[in-house]
């Protein structure tokens, strides 16, 4: 397992995150990209603590996948499985089961203070951290995609899934987009990758 997790994590990670592991008998499955989720947490029928993880995370956002998904087995195990999946008691599991790594030797330099930020009070979704997302994709190889932020108001887009939507205005947050084909209106995180088309 510690070859297979050196594959995967940052080197200064790999003993406590293996140890992570074993101590909460998880079985680490590492699976193909899915679009809707970095990894999950499943409670087999039989007792079996299941983990999956995407293969496609750069290091850092496989850790902070990997840690995620514990904090669930550990939460639910302490705490019963009546709590909300990213209620308080996960929040306070993930913070003290991060705290450790939030170090120089695991994170580079310039991503410690955004990690340390996001973990005062920790998202669902390290995606839906606008900042940390930005953040930890500078690490992912280059996919020539842009970010919805990046691109000019009224700008022509594609997502994944082959649809085409029209940039619009800021929403508090999030941007409200219109797809072409329908007129229906839709709101996209900043941070959401799509492959730019035209103005």
């Amino acid at each position: 397992m510690d070859a297979v997790l050196s594959k995967y994590l940052p080197s200064h990670a790999v003993d406590a995150a293996f140890m992570l592991i074993k101590n909460n008998n998880v079985h680490l499955k590492i699976v193909n990209e899915r679009k809707t989720r970095h990894g999950d947490y499943r409670r087999r029928p039989n007792g079996v603590h299941q983990i999956t993880v995407n293969a496609s995370l750069n290091k850092y956002r496989f850790l902070i996948t990997l840690i995620h998904e514990i904090a669930h087995l550990i939460a639910f195990e302490k705490f019963g499985r009546t709590i909300k999946p990213h209620g308080k008691e996960w929040k306070l599991v993930f913070r003290n089961l991060m705290l450790p790594f939030i170090n120089p030797q695991v994170f580079p330099e310039k991503l410690l203070p955004v990690i340390a930020n996001h973990f005062k009070n920790p998202k669902a979704s390290s995606d839906t951290d606008a900042n940390l997302s930005v953040a930890l994709k500078s690490f992912d190889e280059r996919t020539g995609k842009n970010y919805v932020f990046e691109l000019p108001f009224g700008a022509i887009f594609q997502i994944y899934n082959g649809k085409i939507f029209k940039r619009g205005e800021k929403r508090i947050k999030r941007y409200e987009c219109v797809e072409v084909s329908s007129g229906k209106r839709y709101l996209f995180q900043p941070n959401a990758e799509v492959t730019y088309l035209s103005d």
